[in-house]
């Protein structure tokens, strides 16, 4: 992952409450959306299951794949920025 998913990753891991408030806001919806599009969460279930073994191949993929997306950069931005705030 990029310096900034990176960032973001570690503060929403240091920061439960914020996670579950980014988990029920809309652009969180909208995320978990993207994430698990096309194969109804497998995809995101092994990614996760392999990122808690130390390998975030997976999770870089998938966060890539929503980056490339039409909307899906702006959405992590929004995202980053809630998450500053």
């Amino acid at each position: 992952m990029d310096d900034k998913t990176n960032q973001l990753a570690d503060q929403l891991r240091r920061n439960p409450a914020m996670l579950q408030a980014l988990m029920r806001s809309g652009d969180g919806q909208a995320l978990m959306r993207m994430l698990t599009s096309g194969d109804r969460g497998t995809g995101l279930q092994q990614a996760v299951q392999s990122a808690m073994r130390g390998d975030t191949t997976e999770m870089v993929r998938l966060m890539n794949r929503v980056k490339a997306s039409p909307g899906g950069a702006e959405l992590m931005e929004r995202i980053s920025q809630a998450v500053k705030k």
